[in-house]
């Protein structure tokens, strides 16, 4: 099913500034645009907005990451002049607090509305659930795996044929091993101060510092494998602190107080992850709390690279334990001292071989124009009912 000529998504997104929602948004943007259509980004604005600019996309810097009501109210109407003005055919919305806003604006101007429910939102009260179902309450709703959908539909009781699971996608042409250059990976080599005649095992937990990401847990685990005489590992800490300048303080001291500023460094975010995942041996998620998904447990088996996550939520998709990598016990500080240990040991052939299941599942299952595929046929989908 295609979509109509001279098609105008309109997508709203909190900021543009890293993770995997904002990824999904630029990559469905390039996919819209490259049929011929027209891409606009309703957000705060972030790191990422040049990337979008420069790739076609048009950005309407918005306050929509605002949860302050009187702004919501005027965002609608913002997003209603400008659904108005930009003849918009569909609006996708990717977070709790502007799908209000849009929802309105939507519904303002019998605008056919579509939302991913990018993570598995907790709720502890009814005010909290009806918050979350705002996410339900468009034409159609997009899961971003088979553990997130199972959610929506007992928190939520949706229709299933409302709902349709479409994993996210990898750049296959950025995330290819074979196609960057040894002058990127020596260039992040040096941003992380590695050296080159550095053997040890490496092990990359690329991810956000927030406590919920595990990064202390692993610290815990590093400092169990140090007590059982094991130094040849290197973990690196790859992520913004966010303003948790409380939380990046106490890793340090951690790190500091168990003696392993040898063995787990934190070494900030990062702008070349395919470069960064060559210089690991293994790429780590230990998640405390369930993933909706994990785009950081893909990328590194597209680059061929095992990975030890934790054994909940969307990793048990995209991981396979023993064949891709392992799967640990979530929270176990033991567990992922055993985890790590074996991965130290292993053998190098045997670890390449575990890269390369990986790898070829990965493309099979993960890949960008799979996820925007899909997309744009429930676009045309949504756009064909209304019809």
């Amino acid at each position: 099913m295609a979509l109509p000529p001279r098609f105008t998504l309109l997508q709203v997104v909190p900021e543009l500034e890293t993770g995997g929602a904002e990824q999904t948004t630029l990559d469905v943007a390039n996919a819209v645009i490259a049929a011929g259509g027209t891409a606009l980004v309703a957000t705060r604005g972030g790191r990422m907005a040049s990337k979008l600019t420069a790739e076609g996309g048009r950005l309407v810097p918005m306050p929509v990451q605002s949860k302050n009501p009187l702004v919501m109210l005027g965002n609608a109407s913002r997003l209603v002049d400008l659904i108005r003005r930009e003849k918009v055919d569909l609006v996708h919305v990717r977070s709790r607090a502007p799908a209000f806003s849009a929802l309105w604006a939507a519904q303002a101007t019998r605008t056919p509305l579509v939302a991913t429910y990018h993570g598995v939102y907790n709720a502890r009260s009814g005010l909290k659930r009806w918050y979350n179902a705002v996410m339900t309450r468009g034409d159609f709703v997009i899961a971003n795996s088979d553990y997130t959908r199972r959610h929506v539909i007992a928190e939520h009781h949706v229709d299933p044929d409302r709902l349709v699971s479409i994993p996210r996608g990898v750049d296959l042409k950025r995330f290819d091993p074979h196609a960057i250059p040894p002058s990127r990976v020596e260039a992040q080599r040096r941003a992380w101060n590695i050296d080159a005649a550095d053997h040890r095992v490496k092990f990359l937990l690329a991810g956000r510092l927030t406590r919920w990401k595990g990064q202390a847990l692993l610290i815990d685990a590093a400092a169990r494998l140090r007590q059982r005489g094991e130094t040849n590992f290197l973990v690196l800490l790859a992520g913004d602190d966010q303003g948790r300048h409380d939380y990046r303080a106490e890793l340090e001291r951690k790190i500091s107080a168990d003696g392993l500023s040898d063995n787990v460094r934190i070494v900030g975010h990062c702008d070349d992850m395919p470069a960064a995942y060559l210089i690991a041996d293994y790429a780590v998620a230990p998640s405390l709390e369930p993933e909706a998904f994990g785009r950081t447990a893909v990328e590194p088996q597209v680059m061929g690279r095992p990975v030890l996550a934790a054994a909940h939520g969307g990793a048990l998709e995209t991981v396979v334990h023993g064949e891709t990598g392992w799967l640990v016990a979530p929270g176990d500080a033991d567990a992922w001292a055993d985890a790590l240990e074996t991965a130290v040991a292993l053998p190098a052939h045997k670890r390449m071989s575990l890269g390369e299941a990986g790898r070829e599942r990965a493309r099979k299952l993960f890949s960008v124009d799979a996820m925007c595929a899909a997309t744009l046929d429930v676009y045309a989908r949504v756009l064909e009912a209304r019809r």
